[in-house]
């Protein structure tokens, strides 16, 4: 079999991201809006910023040393966590402003915008081992802000060839119909082609994207083996059964070429321990999780003693599960991209490789 050539940053980077089997059990941390409402929620009055540092400060500490890699936002978190960061776990920063511009028609569409004064070369000098973009991405919305969307991610995979670092690409669909509600019975249906359009488009090469980070394409809630309320105790009429849901995660892998994680939307553990499990089994190479794993300390706050106790527990054996889960995860050498360990090749590798290299791609 031919050897697969990448850079030299690109694979230190992917080595450090991943665990020692070459499989990503990552941690998310990165929110802010959502987590901002959580807190409100809570305590019944306004977040500040010292509200957000101080519980992502302690999911860090907790629970990162669980991680293959942490994923942290810049503003927030990474300013205050980063001394709590084991020197072993890998450092994902992520590049965009959280939420999303309202766009397109009736203002239903979304547009995700970067975070000013930041970008992949700031993400680079601060010491990470990938960039992370989060894309809200409908394939069949207006073409003025599907365009704006593909560009954004096209411009954050130059710059991360240009600055050799892993680029780890999460896309989210969303509704934007009348005859759509994100728990629906016509959105279940509809959700796997949406996975499976946004896949396709964004594995080609021209994004240079080294990592998917995508939904489950699926709703387990409305799968005909979880469809009697399995996770919430509220029954619905199945879209589909479990061989379907199976297929649908082989149709991403195959479309996808490089690896791909599962991302937890916000459903809860046992839901999203579900997921990850069908997934593994089906060709991702493992997790990056955020609520899903920690979102119940947010219950104890402010009592940091209590929020950091959850932590240790429930947390911690979330965490347990989760490396359960994932256990028939792919390792990230051994996808279609890479072909297995024994075939990568550093680019460039010979003599004079220290010569020829200077860190940066051709833009």
């Amino acid at each position: 079999m031919s050897r697969v050539e990448i850079s030299a940053g690109k694979l230190r980077g992917l080595l450090r991201l991943a665990d020692d089997e070459g499989r990503f059990r990552m941690m998310a941390i990165d929110q802010r809006g959502s987590l901002k409402r959580m807190i409100k929620k809570v305590t019944g009055r306004d977040v500040t910023y010292e509200d957000l540092a101080q519980i992502k400060k302690l999911i860090v500490k907790v629970l990162s040393p669980y991680s293959s890699a942490t994923l942290i936002d810049p503003g927030y978190g990474y300013p205050i966590a980063a001394k709590y960061l084991p020197a072993e776990v890998g450092l994902l920063l992520a590049v965009e402003e959280t939420g999303y511009l309202a766009s397109g028609t009736g203002e239903k569409e979304r547009k995700t915008r970067l975070l000013e004064g930041w970008g992949v070369e700031k993400v680079k000098r601060a010491g990470a081992d990938g960039v992370k973009l989060l894309l809200y991405y409908r394939h069949d919305g207006s073409p003025e802000v599907v365009e704006h969307q593909q560009a954004i991610a096209r411009t954050v995979g130059e710059e991360c060839a240009y600055y050799d670092i892993p680029y780890v690409l999460e896309i989210v669909a969303y509704p934007f119909r009348e005859d759509e509600d994100k728990d629906s019975f016509a959105y279940a249906k509809r959700k796997p082609k949406l996975v499976f359009d946004y896949v396709a488009e964004f594995a080609k090469p021209e994004y240079k994207v080294d990592v998917l980070k995508v939904e489950f394409p699926a709703d387990l809630k409305y799968c005909k083996e979880y469809a009697d309320g399995a996770f919430d105790g509220v029954k619905r009429e199945p879209a589909y059964e479990l061989t379907e849901v199976e297929d649908f995660c082989r149709e991403v892998t195959r479309l996808a070429k490089v690896p791909w994680v599962i991302l937890s939307a916000g459903v809860g553990i046992e839901e999203f321990l579900e997921e990850v499990e069908i997934a593994s089994r089906c060709g991702a190479s493992g997790f990056l999780c955020g609520r899903a794993l920690w979102k119940y300390c947010v219950d104890f706050y402010p009592d940091l003693d209590a929020v950091e106790q959850w932590l240790e527990t429930g947390g911690a054996e979330n965490f347990r599960k989760l490396y359960a889960a994932s256990e028939a995860a792919i390792p990230f050498w051994d996808t279609d991209v890479f072909k297995g360990f024994p075939n990568l090749m550093l680019q460039g590798a010979g003599p004079d490789w220290y010569k020829d290299y200077h860190g940066f791609g051709d833009r």
